[in-house]
């Protein structure tokens, strides 16, 4: 299967942050990103979710990640963002409702290949009683 996936990874770093502890935050979600620092920015570019699929998995969110995924998807894209305090370290917690105190990792997925509920169904599969349900189930 031939997978065509842009990621686009935006972290503000604030007067109060150490702009490596941002880059570890997002690298930490994201080990293959490219980063570079623009404008009091962290700006990432990546093409795998394998990594952040497997946090979501080990810490059985999911449900939680599917129900992201899918209300905030657009035609061939879908986003969310991450608080960066728990991303830095090393874990998943989805930023809803009232902007974090410390900013939020935006994460702007497109894909092409395969199509956008495949793909989702890849990272974050349906779960029955908090178990990923496969075919072999």
């Amino acid at each position: 299967m031939i997978r065509s996936v842009d990621i686009q990874i935006t972290a503000p770093v604030y007067d109060t942050e150490i702009t490596d502890r941002v880059k570890t935050a997002v690298t930490n979600m994201f080990p293959d990103a490219d980063l570079e620092e623009k404008n009091s920015e962290i700006i990432g570019t990546a093409h795998s979710m394998e990594h952040l699929s497997e946090k979501l998995h080990e810490q059985r969110i999911l449900d939680t990640a599917r129900k992201q995924f899918f209300n905030q998807r657009r035609g061939d894209t879908f986003s969310f963002s991450l608080k960066k305090q728990a991303a830095f370290v090393d874990r998943v917690n989805f930023a809803v409702g009232e902007p974090d105190e410390l900013g939020e990792i935006y994460v702007r997925v497109r894909v092409e290949e395969p199509e956008i509920d495949e793909y989702i169904d890849m990272i974050a599969p349906q779960t029955e009683d908090g178990n990923p349900v496969t075919e072999d189930n």
